[in-house]
């Protein structure tokens, strides 16, 4: 008598019988182990999932700007675009985790991966129905395209105009782009886009991160989330990459002619390719939802791959087989019906550790998506970097330094085998260092850039407070400029007109954006003697003193965002070691529907309403209307933002010790009662597997008896 798996039930081994394997024979084909069948692919597959996302997420952070200049919008409502995301993980994120935690978890990530695609795609595609962008310019089109040089007068150019055939064609002009401009409220399919991809990325994190720690030692599973982390860290390198390159691409490349385009990447009306990006993470989404396909529903946990080889050339008993399986459905009968899900979600509100744990971690989670979203129009507006400069110092510098933390971060946990309260000591004072060391930027600043009629009178002198500011001076008086249009241009004293006509110009050389303009009465009036009197398109650049400064906070950040990234990996631990194991995925689950709802919805309005509140110069629309902001006031702008970043902060460390404190007495004896626990299972898994093995040898000598 030979033993066989029973092709009924396959984890149960029964016996079978010479005479039943001959006529059986030819119908039944034994079935090899797939190659998917590991731990390690899922870990790989995971890692990319998880890449995946964060290039999704970082590229759509990396082109907030882009998209508020595109479609006209205030900050407070491009913050709305960004949290839609939010608001499709919340939609599902609690079913997702009780009831997908029962279900087949890769091929549900997999579904998660496919709809991150759609989304992907979704969002990019107003680009391919709306006009072409139109900036706002003073410069004719003609002026623009001509090949030769022109002596235009801007001046005289924006003069009224008396014959009532040019008005009436004006007018015809501007309802036609007024109907064009229409288009704009088509980010509201950006939004429906980013909040599909955020219904995608829901399963991911939970069912990934605790089918990983179901099958994996105790001690590994740090250093394997510190892994995945680790690895998804390059996702928002590449976002941020990605977002750098096409923000240095014109909006309408290829479709346009770009020697007519008068402004470059340092401008503030500049448009880069925005949707590009989202073509290309689409793309990467959909080929990390093919491993998941293949992977099965469970795996051999680590350490327990000797027991279970024994058991499988064992017979079990009768009493067994009658057991096991009516044992299993009644668990997960009690797992996936309703009531359950509603004792489980008590049994975590009533658990004061984890509901402590989401108090302080929302704090730090708000601070950070309010930090993240507006970092790179910080950068622009404070240190005078372009949209694409910024996204390229912060993907080649920040993140490098966030991989490695949390990857070394990973390996001390898993060499010390920290426990609950050891782990929220690492957090804790890796993530407080972090605090004080991104204090600095409150003096890591540049004073505002000097812009005729809004920080700077005519005469060049400093405005005490903005509300004296004036747009009209008499070296402009008789050109009859508007005090809306922003063109602007850098004269040769260092301080930036609105445009060529609020300057005084009188006089125009060259095309397209080489043009420049001379005899400029505003120039002549603050400097007589200096006989050059033209300007040239774009805004003056900042001092060697802002770029020094720009230095340092380059260096104060990357350092801090090191030391916070060691105990990055440290919250799921916190996490898993807060509640019962059963309920781990559950808890993630519920963990990312708060941070989601309270945190990632809210943080990217509130932060855009504030900083809207430190604009001086609005954007105006061509059918009339505020659009996006131009220029902002350094000082406030620095002080609101990152005020209110260390805000939501600091209150958090004030509950982290709390949390360690209440952590000692539920776990009195520490880390070492972890250690002593895991030392004491691995002892009795190798005494189990010896006994087992010892039994199993003599297995195949009795079925070989029988046999004969």
């Amino acid at each position: 008598m030979t033993v066989e798996r029973d092709s009924n039930n396959g984890s149960e081994p029964v016996l079978n019988s010479p005479l039943k394997l001959d006529n059986e024979a030819a119908d039944q084909v034994k079935k090899k182990p797939s190659c998917f069948a590991s731990l390690k692919v899922f870990l790989i597959a995971l890692s990319f999932a998880y890449f995946a996302k964060a290039l999704s997420g970082s590229y759509m952070k990396s082109s907030i700007t882009q998209i508020e200049r595109r479609f006209d919008i205030t900050s407070s409502v491009v913050g709305l675009v960004d949290g839609s995301f939010e608001i499709g993980n919340l939609l599902v994120i609690a079913f997702v985790s009780y009831f997908g935690a029962n279900c087949h978890r890769p091929k549900i990530i997999a579904a998660g991966c496919f709809l991150m695609t759609i989304g992907s795609f979704i969002t990019a595609m107003p680009h391919f129905f709306m006009g072409h962008y139109k900036y706002e310019t003073s410069m004719t089109h003609e002026t623009a395209t001509s090949n030769t040089s022109s002596n235009i007068s801007p001046c005289l150019a924006n003069s009224y105009q008396s014959p009532a055939a040019d008005a009436s064609e004006t007018i015809e002009i501007t309802m036609a782009d007024c109907e064009k401009e229409s288009g704009t409220y088509m980010w509201i399919y950006v939004l429906l886009g980013n909040l599909l991809r955020g219904i995608g990325e829901t399963p991911i994190t939970p069912l990934g991160l605790s089918y990983l720690d179901d099958y994996s030692k105790y001690e590994n599973t740090p250093f394997y989330i510190a892994c995945v982390h680790t690895i998804s860290i390059f996702g928002p390198v590449a976002g941020f990459m990605l977002g750098s390159l096409c923000a240095r691409l014109y909006v309408d490349i290829g479709f346009v002619n770009l020697e007519s385009v008068t402004i470059t990447p340092e401008d503030t009306r500049w448009v880069g390719a925005w949707w590009l990006g989202f073509l290309l993470s689409a793309a990467v989404s959909l080929l990390a939802a093919i491993p998941f396909l293949f992977l099965p529903r469970s795996l051999v946990k680590q350490g327990h791959a000797s027991r279970i080889k024994c058991q499988e050339e064992m017979p079990p008993s009768k009493e067994e087989e009658n057991k096991t399986p009516k044992s299993e459905n009644v668990q997960l009968k009690e797992l996936t019906n309703i009531k359950g899900f509603v004792r489980s979600t008590k049994r975590l509100i009533s658990n004061r550790l984890y509901m402590l744990f989401i108090c302080l971690m929302l704090l730090q989670f708000s601070s950070f998506i309010g930090f993240i979203t507006y970092k790179p129009k910080f950068m622009e507006q404070q240190y005078g970097q372009s949209i694409s400069r910024a996204n390229f110092i912060t993907g080649v510098t920040t993140l490098p330094a966030v991989a490695l933390g949390m990857f070394l971060g990973g390996l001390f946990m898993k060499k010390f085998k920290l426990g609950l309260v050891g782990t929220a000591k690492l957090a804790f004072g890796t993530s407080f260092t972090a605090f004080l060391l991104s204090l600095l930027v409150f003096i890591l600043g540049c004073q505002n850039n000097d812009v005729a009629g809004i920080t700077v009178s005519y005469d060049g002198s400093q405005l005490e407070t903005f509300k004296e500011r004036s747009f009209y001076s008499p070296c402009n008086s008789d050109c009859r400029c508007s005090s809306n249009q922003w063109d602007p241009v850098c004269g040769d004293n260092g301080i930036t007109y609105m445009s060529a006509c609020l300057a005084g110009c009188k006089s125009s050389i060259g095309t397209g954006r080489n043009i420049g303009y001379g005899n400029c009465s505003c120039i002549e009036a603050l400097s007589p003697n200096s006989g050059n009197f033209s300007v040239v398109l774009g805004q003056c650049p900042r001092g060697d003193d802002c770029s020094r400064m720009f230095l340092y906070y380059v260096i104060s950040q990357v350092i801090a965002a090191f030391v916070y990234s060691l105990g990055g990996a440290a919250s799921f631990i916190i996490m898993f070691r807060c509640v019962d194991p059963e309920l781990k995925s559950l808890a993630i689950g519920i963990y990312t529907l708060v941070m989601r709802t309270l945190a990632g919805i809210p943080a990217p309005i509130y932060f855009g309403a504030l900083i809207d509140r430190s604009c001086l110069k609005w954007g105006t629309k061509r059918c009339g209307g505020r659009g996006a902001c131009r220029i902002y006031d350094s000082a406030l702008y620095r002080n609101t933002f990152v005020g209110l970043t260390a805000g939501l902060r600091a209150p958090s460390y004030l509950l982290c010790i709390v949390f360690i404190f209440m952590a000692k007495k539920h776990h009195p004896k520490g880390d070492a009662e972890v250690a002593e626990n895991t030392e004491k299972g691995d002892v009795f898994m190798k005494e189990d597997i010896t006994l087992k093995s010892s039994e199993c040898s003599g297995v195949p000598e009795k079925l070989k008896e029988t046999h004969i």
